[in-house]
């Protein structure tokens, strides 16, 4: 079941169409791949162990997300005081509670059809794939995904609600207050927190 709540101008260059195609493609590619992983995790359903879902879905998450330059941008200029083990285990315990939230919000198949739009759009230096989840009763929720190329290829570093609310801006929202002693101690134990929660505490971060 999915839930709502948790869930400039630049040169134009002429391409020929098939390149532009071909790079459009693999732009969408890493969305079309975690939205098929994930109708996939909901038809396992809630029957299916939280750990073995987690395990499935994770790899997935790995490879679509660029959950490092995520972490960084939403914890802020804090992120370079950190050390080597503090961002480790920081960016540990964050990817438990990524695909934790993930298991836990898409848990069970109930007719939702996933539709990533054909077209891109541009986003500061970046691509946005627009999408929309519709659910077995007609309602759509909109959601695009800003990409960013890398050496690994085309990967998600934010998702936008309504096509307009940043997830990473909410999350750095929301960090601030536990940031607020310099460490990363009570974001640490929050998002541990939230991993046992999200799995019953079948999962640690």
């Amino acid at each position: 079941m999915i839930s709502r709540r948790k869930f400039f101008a630049t040169a134009i260059v002429l391409l020929p169409v098939g390149a532009r195609a071909q790079d459009t493609a693999a732009i969408r590619k890493p969305i079309v791949d975690l939205y098929a992983a994930l109708e996939s995790l909901m038809r396992l359903g809630p029957s299916t162990p939280f750990p073995t879902r987690f395990q499935t879905l994770a790899p997935v998450i790995d490879r679509v997300y660029d959950l490092t330059s995520v972490l960084r941008v939403s914890v802020g200029p804090r992120w370079t005081s950190f050390n080597e083990a503090t961002r480790k285990e920081l960016m540990d315990a964050f990817r438990a509670f990524t695909i934790a939230s993930f298991v836990a919000n898409f848990d069970k198949y109930e007719g939702e059809k996933f539709e990533v739009m054909p077209d891109t759009r541009v986003v500061g230096n970046n691509q946005a794939v627009q999408t929309r989840i519709v659910s077995g009763n007609g309602e759509p929720i909109r959601l695009d995904y800003v990409m960013e190329s890398s050496d690994a290829g085309w990967r998600i570093t934010d998702v936008l609600a309504d096509g307009t609310i940043s997830r990473v801006a909410v999350q750095r929202s929301d960090f601030r207050s536990l940031l607020a002693h310099g460490d990363a101690t009570d974001l640490i134990t929050s998002l541990k927190r939230k991993v046992a929660h999200l799995s019953g505490g079948t999962i640690g971060a």
